[in-house]
């Protein structure tokens, strides 16, 4: 495994931060890495890339424990933090050969230039960083967390800043970036973790709640499943109320159209075809209606977390 957490805590005095979590994220996958201010994920994120220690627990980075072995844990690590700290006063391209020598990289100038080409930043190389605008300080941080070719990506909120263009060309580089080495993302973007993540590790109040793939992260976690359904013809609304499979429903004016709520999605769509044949009608249209992960987000923290 590239990422391995067991039973992670970290402890700020009486609070915890972090409660013995555990997730184990394999080569070739991006996770995004979800909760609320304050659920723990920036203290995850620093414990795994060594700048904090946890409480207890253990974290291991390509099978090499963090505390154990710092230095070659952080030599397999390309991290941006949620703050992107930049030397403003450097050129970005004397900046990425600043970073390529500190981590060793041994044919510097060859590789800087092929970070400046696949981060886009190749206008504005010889620019101050200063002088750069926040999406383009995004990629000068992205540059330098992948310019020693690490193992494991651990950005945190990756795309602040990008304007609506830019987003498409990162979110393609971190997609691409994915297929090779493992990516572990934080953002409070929900459409970024729909367009980038196969898979959703939701955090809140330091437990996680949900660990699922991002296309089964609503089949998981939704209590109810709402269908919108059109018969023939009008249908009699007192016979939804004979079956079990159907929790609620409403009708329209006519009572062709209803919309259903249900807890087992099969057993509801049997249902509601053996009231149309009940009726001498069949069914028009039958649309299982998706929550969208910000509303799954919504659900599965919805405790008030204060400042």
């Amino acid at each position: 495994m590239s990422i391995q957490v067991n039973n992670l805590s970290k402890n700020y005095g009486t609070q915890k931060a972090i409660d013995s979590i555990n997730f184990e994220i394999p080569a070739g996958q991006i996770v995004g890495f979800l909760g609320p201010n304050g659920a723990g994920k920036s203290t995850t994120m620093k414990i795994l890339t060594g700048f904090i220690p946890p409480s207890s627990g253990s974290a291991s980075i390509c099978g090499i424990d963090v505390e154990e072995n710092p230095l070659k844990t952080k030599g397999l690590i390309g991290y941006l933090p949620e703050h992107n700290p930049l030397y403003l006063d450097m050129y970005v391209k004397e900046y990425l050969n600043f970073m390529a020598e500190i981590q060793g990289v041994k044919k510097i100038k060859q590789r800087t230039s092929e970070i400046i080409e696949i981060t886009g930043l190749q206008l504005e190389k010889r620019k101050k960083i200063g002088q750069l605008s926040k999406g383009y300080r995004q990629r000068v941080g992205l540059a330098q967390a992948l310019i020693h070719d690490p193992q494991v990506l651990i950005l945190d909120e990756p795309t602040s800043g990008f304007d609506p263009n830019q987003l498409s060309d990162i979110r393609e580089l971190i997609k691409k970036i994915g297929k090779e080495k493992t990516v572990l993302l934080s953002t409070h973007i929900m459409q970024e973790v729909e367009a980038i993540c196969e898979r959703v590790i939701v955090i809140d109040l330091g437990k996680i709640v949900v660990d699922a793939k991002t296309t089964e992260i609503g089949q998981s976690n939704s209590k109810e499943i709402v269908i919108h359904v059109e018969f023939s013809e009008n249908i009699n609304p007192n016979t939804m109320k004979e079956y079990a499979e159907i929790i609620s429903f409403e009708p329209n004016e006519n009572s062709k159209k209803f919309k259903v709520k249900t807890a087992n999605s099969t057993a509801c769509k049997i249902a509601l075809n053996k009231i149309a044949a009940n009726h001498n009608a069949y069914i028009l249209e039958q649309n299982e209606e998706k929550q969208s992960l910000e509303q799954i987000f919504k659900s599965l923290t919805h405790h008030v977390h204060h400042i």
